[in-house]
């Protein structure tokens, strides 16, 4: 079956823009080409800097032939609805149609229309430049008198059509006077000349001989297999960049790795800085002494041409651009460490971290008394925790992390160890950030847990109070990053703490703020007005008044654990199940519960407890809604008639006893035992005795023992919101 090839020779493509722009391609082409009815046998998309290429393998030769009934109007409709039925089936006169009977609707017309298939290159011609013209490009331009609009000019369309062992043929159309060919053109500089290709295995082939490697893939290989070499070759080791390899590879189409060398005094500067300088100034890679650990005052680049002088020159000029930004680097470097951080303080008076929420002064502030609070409760001294909340975001405002934002934290470890403050604190000032990502590792070290929970949970309560909340689409702030953070740090730590308290405490100390501000100008009773009203909406939680938003900003909680352990294969419907429990804010006791339930109902005990558990409430509801109240306990003994009522009614008290006690020791899996008891009372019951019996008062007695089931479950989850 033919193939089609498609190549759109540019100038440079930006090497952010390419994998994307490969992919559709081959979306935009194929899905246009299934949708005229050509299927395919398979499609690859290539891309180098100036060239957007598809190869489409097994299509047919033409469409199918189609033959399609359009139903008419009835006989003897108007003549307007017949005259729009004749033009939309193509006919000349009603003649032309059929008359089918119905026996509900009388006879109407029906036209078949058969439309022959169409070349396949006809149907090509056609699609490659709608989708040319509409490409979206995230952003592009015009140039010359044309009106096209494409990410670079567009200097020259590839378009063959063929089966293996024929001559393909091109397929003829134009796109802004640019008309489609069989010819393209080689590596800029080391192989200019046009090119005439055929098919797909010709035109890699005859590229590759004119110096341009087509598959993205085979150049990333081709660069690190040979930057690995060179590195090992001069016994040091390469530091591996996958982002950094993605990069240099769409900005090549002939790669050639060359090694350059940088004066040693720089390797004074800490490596990660150097590493940020070279990959950014120059997209280049840094290489580590094994023997050392540091690295080593040498770099690869990628150059995209054979030099003829061996690439002296090359290395030579992106030499100096390193030196001179290395300079750079080591001037901020060594001016950071002359003003220490503390000189830096005053500054973030003058900072606004949020119109609503005051300077960053004042969240640091906040962070400081919440990572003191928090510091107990997971085995930190509170004054180290309170020296690294003072200092952790006091490296923002160096002149590194200025130049390089990414290194934020890191650099504040290397300040606050050349300053000699405490390990605990200078290990915090890095690690208070994490963790930033799925993938990211969660501080260990109490100190850091901390600072890090101080600063998530500040910021999470924060926005909260003033109503900046996440929505469906929009998470400004990055609050479910932040949530996800606090729920990975207390899990991965095991950490027993009671997250309502937390938000509590970082309300008061917020509104505390607020109410010490400077009135600026007005009387003492305008700033009782601001304050009364930002000031903390209580509710009640677990028998003690809280801040309103805090018990929401919990539920924003229990969404994000269940996205959490969905992704690791728990069931979401036993957090909801948990968490409908009074006073559930603990999360590592509630991940423990909710474990200990999922195991529990994974057991046969549990499957049928749940299913008698689902007959109980369901008459239970269906006969309070007729009667129209609640059937709740206890129940009187004197008006069991059927052994089967004494039994459960036993086992339901000796269950919540030993339910009761299980769970204070928080022996979660001693209760799911003592539950699993109440599997064959409960079954007994269901065989033995009718609920809604005739006398009245048996009936009621029956219906608030199913209600003490319900009781008795309750102490270990809401089995209503359990699924399944």
């Amino acid at each position: 079956m033919p193939d089609l090839l498609i190549e759109l020779f540019s100038e440079e493509i930006p090497a952010r823009m390419q994998a994307q722009a490969a992919e559709q391609l081959r979306k935009l082409v194929t899905d246009a080409l299934v949708e005229r009815g050509l299927l395919y046998e398979g499609a690859k998309a290539f891309v180098t800097p100036r060239r957007l290429a598809l190869a489409v393998h097994g299509l047919p030769g033409r469409q199918a032939d189609q033959r399609e009934e359009k139903k008419g109007p009835r006989v003897g409709a108007p003549e307007g609805a017949i005259a729009g039925f004749l033009k939309s089936a193509g006919l000349a006169s009603i003649d032309q149609a059929t008359v089918q009977s119905d026996p509900k609707k009388g006879d109407f017309y029906v036209a078949v229309v058969e439309k022959a298939g169409r070349p396949t290159p006809e149907v090509i011609a056609e699609i490659i430049p709608a989708i040319i013209r509409s490409f979206p490009w995230p952003k592009s331009m015009r140039w010359g008198a044309g009106s096209l609009r494409w990410v670079r000019p567009l200097h020259s369309i590839v378009a063959t059509f063929g089966a293996e062992g024929d001559e393909p043929e091109v397929v003829r159309f134009e796109v802004d006077g640019i008309v489609s060919s069989n010819v393209t053109y080689g590596h800029r500089f080391l192989a200019p000349a046009p090119i005439t290709v055929k098919r797909l295995d010709d035109w890699m082939a005859k590229l590759e001989a004119a110096k341009v490697v087509v598959d993205r893939d085979r150049r990333k290989d081709i660069i690190l297999n040979d930057a690995k070499d060179l590195a090992l070759a001069s016994g040091l080791e390469l530091v591996e960049d996958e982002g950094l390899l993605d990069e240099v590879a769409g900005l090549v189409e002939w790669p050639v790795v060359l090694m350059g060398s940088f004066e040693e005094r720089f390797l004074d500067i800490p490596d990660e800085v150097i590493r940020a300088t070279i990959r950014a100034n120059q997209k280049c890679f840094v290489l580590k002494n094994p023997k050392t650990g540091r690295l080593a005052n040498r770099f690869l680049l990628i150059s995209n041409l054979v030099a003829s002088d061996g690439g002296a020159a090359i290395v030579a000029g992106n030499e100096r651009v390193i030196r001179a930004r290395l300079s750079d680097a080591k001037f901020f470097w060594d001016t950071d460490r002359v003003n220490g951080l503390e000189s830096r303080m005053p500054k973030f008076q003058s900072i606004t971290f949020h119109e609503k929420l005051g300077s960053q002064a004042e969240r640091i502030e906040r962070i400081v008394r919440l990572a003191r609070e928090i510091a107990p409760r997971v085995g930190a001294e509170p004054a180290l925790a309170e020296d690294a909340a003072t200092f952790c975001k006091a490296d923002l405002l160096t002149e590194v992390v200025g130049e390089f934002p990414e290194l934020q934290g890191l650099m504040g470890r290397y300040y606050a160890q050349g300053e000699g403050l405490a390990p605990e604190v200078a290990a915090a000032c890095e690690e208070h950030y994490k963790p930033q990502g799925p993938g990211d590792r969660v501080p260990t070290a109490p100190v850091s847990i901390a600072v890090a929970l101080a600063d998530k949970i500040d910021t999470l309560e924060a926005f909260w109070g003033i109503e900046e909340k996440p929505t469906g689409s929009k998470d400004p702030y990055a609050l479910r990053r932040s949530a996800l953070g606090v729920i990975r740090t207390i899990l991965e730590n095991g950490l027993r703490l009671h997250l309502v308290d937390l938000f509590d405490a970082a309300c008061d100390y917020r509104l505390s703020q607020i109410a010490s501000r400077p009135s600026e100008g007005s009387d003492s009773s305008d700033l009782r007005l601001v304050v009364k009203a930002v000031g903390k909406v209580s509710a009640t939680f677990a028998g003690r008044h809280v801040a309103s938003h805090a018990i929401e900003l919990l539920a924003f909680f229990a969404d994000r654990l269940k996205v959490h352990l969905r992704e690791h294969g728990a069931r979401h419907d036993l957090v909801d199940a948990v968490f409908a429990l009074e006073g559930q804010d603990d999360l590592f006791l509630l991940v423990d519960r909710m474990t200990a339930l999922a195991r529990f109902l994974d057991t046969e005990d549990g499957r049928t407890l749940l299913a008698g558990y689902r007959r109980a409430v369901n008459i239970l509801r269906i006969e309070e809604k007729k009667d129209g109240r609640a059937f709740t306990g206890p129940t009187n003994s004197t008006l069991f008639k059927e052994p089967a009522e004494d039994h459960l009614a036993d086992a339901i008290e000796q269950v919540k006893s030993r339910v009761a006690a299980a769970v204070a020791k928080e022996d979660f899996e001693a209760a799911m035992t003592a539950l699993a008891d109440l599997r064959a009372p409960v079954d007994a019951f269901f065989d033995a005795v009718t609920v809604n019996d005739p006398d009245p008062a048996l009936r009621e007695n029956r219906l608030k023992l199913l209600d003490e089931i319900r009781a008795a479950t309750h102490g270990i989850a809401d089995f209503d919101r359990i699924g399944g």
